[in-house]
């Protein structure tokens, strides 16, 4: 069992940080039963100052550097952050050393049930947030995300931890809030009994409010958002041989490259700038957007894929070099009946959800990917997140905040790909258009569906031995069940630039 050892663990008092830190504190102590920990929690300056902007302080870590002055002391053994709030600067005498896994990252939208209908007749919308970040990247976004044709979109400065913002949502200061999904994941997820009135206040806010998983494609997050960070002395290689062993390295590495990419830019809280990077069997995702203080407008995808890719090639060697080339199908709706007791629908294609059906707000919409939750917005549905174009394996992580369970139906065209426990429903069937592409004289192909895919295959049966690519999700298993390994690319725009030797 090892020596008994007894650690003091510091971290802010506010109901999630305690939280935060009980969460460490329980991982160590199961990975090393010998361990004893006692709990310090205090204010940090950020607490105190109440009134100030964060991104106006002068000070930078408001939240943090009060507690690395304690480790130096030896006031605490180790201290728990949330690792956004740590200034991007390395320090010379504390560091962190390990993580556990992150929490969902994505920024969380709440809007009053109550405003809704004067929000629509004005096409204006009043949203609490202090983030520089958030104000930049979420004006444009949510003009086209909301069902409602939206004029103005006003960001009100809010102070306080997450339970007083939500109150003050509330009380009527503005008609939304945005706060980190991790945050309100922690809190409702807790076991500890001190925090159900918390958790009751909470459940009570969502009940009186429509809400939105913000994509990191329109609004990744401030680094490190959802990621813990447990530091220490730099000269204490005891904790560190400890710490290691409940260290999630995927998340460290993830939260690294995204502190990066900041100080890249100059980095502090002030920025406008977002970066999130997600780690997935086929490569690493980078998202970034925001107005950096060159003035420098900042908004990419990229992909650092798992395998190296196949060589360039000549451009006229490459199908299709038009994304619409690709479309080998014509779409013939049919009557469909909505099924009585599903409350979340996964929607690949806007045209996938019938005009005819007429959705509750109680109803959870998730679509595939911003394209297709901005054809929903326009038909008048609330779309509640998306899969970021990763495809239908992405997991929404919404069951803790929809509380009831969640019986999902995709919603698909006849013979569909469907795999896994999500059941579907046809609502539309495909055609194979008189005219199909001539694909003689090409190696290189994208594919956008499984179904142009097993028809080109049809007529052009050397196909298989040729080259192919595609993003993603559903067509990257279709064509691997057909014996095709692809090479994955997010979108048929990198692929074009990334594999054109011109």
């Amino acid at each position: 069992m090892g020596r008994l050892m007894r650690l003091v663990l510091g971290a802010r008092r506010s109901t999630l940080a305690r939280i935060q830190a009980r969460q460490a504190g329980d991982a160590l102590r199961k990975a090393h039963p010998q361990i004893i920990i006692d709990y310090s929690f205090r204010e940090s300056l950020g607490d105190r100052n109440q009134n100030d902007p964060l991104w106006q302080m002068p000070e930078k870590g408001v939240f943090t550097q009060d507690f690395r002055a304690g480790l130096l002391t030896g006031e605490f053994d180790l201290v728990v952050h949330s690792w956004k709030d740590l200034a991007i600067e390395t320090q010379s005498e504390t560091e962190v050393v390990a993580t556990l896994p992150r929490a969902d990252a994505r920024d969380f939208l709440l809007v009053r049930r109550s405003r809704w209908d004067e929000i629509e007749r004005a096409g204006r919308i009043s949203i609490l947030t202090s983030s520089p970040r958030r104000s930049h990247n979420l004006g444009s976004f949510l003009s086209q995300a909301l069902p409602l044709e939206l004029h103005e979109v006003n960001f009100v400065p809010v102070r306080g931890n997450v339970p007083t913002r939500v109150r003050k949502l509330l009380e009527g200061e503005a008609d939304g809030l945005v706060v980190a999904k991790a945050a309100i994941d922690r809190l409702l997820e807790s076991r500890d009994e001190e925090f159900a009135a918390t958790q009751r206040d909470l459940r009570n806010a969502l009940a009186q409010c429509r809400w939105m998983v913000l994509p990191l494609r329109a609004n990744p997050t401030a680094p490190g958002q959802g990621a813990l960070a447990i530091e220490i002395r730099r000269e204490r290689e005891d904790l560190r041989a400890i710490l290691k062993s409940i260290n999630c390295a995927a998340t460290f590495t993830a939260v690294t490259r995204e502190r990066e990419i900041l100080r890249g830019y100059g980095g502090g809280c002030h920025q406008k700038i977002g970066a999130s990077v997600l780690s997935r069997p086929f490569g690493e995702v980078t998202f970034l957007r925001g107005l950096a203080d060159s003035g420098e407008s900042l908004d990419s995808r990229s992909l650092r894929a798992a395998q190296p890719g196949p060589p360039k090639i000549a451009r006229e060697r490459l199908w299709p070099l038009e994304p619409t080339s690709g479309d080998w199908f014509a779409r013939e709706d049919f009557p469909s009946a909505m099924p009585d007791g599903v409350n979340a629908f996964w929607i690949a294609k806007a045209d996938a959800l019938p005009k005819t059906w007429k959705l509750t707000p109680e109803q959870i919409v998730w679509a595939s990917g911003l394209r297709t939750w901005q054809r929903l917005a326009r038909r008048g549905v609330w779309v509640n997140g998306c899969a970021e174009s990763l495809g239908e394996q992405e997991p929404p992580r919404i069951e803790t905040i929809a509380e009831h369970d969640l019986k999902w139906l995709k919603l698909t065209h006849t013979g569909g790909f469907v795999e896994g426990e999500m059941p579907a429903q046809a609502t539309y069937r495909l055609a194979a258009k008189n005219r199909t592409p001539d694909l003689r004289g090409k190696s290189y192909f994208f594919w956008t569906s499984g179904s142009s895919f097993e028809l080109a295959l049809k007529n052009n049966p050397w196909l298989k031995d040729m080259t192919h690519f595609c993003g993603p999700g559903n067509t990257q298993r279709e064509l691997k069940k057909r014996g095709v390994k692809p090479f994955v690319f997010l979108d048929h725009a990198q692929w074009l630039k990334e594999m054109s030797a011109e």
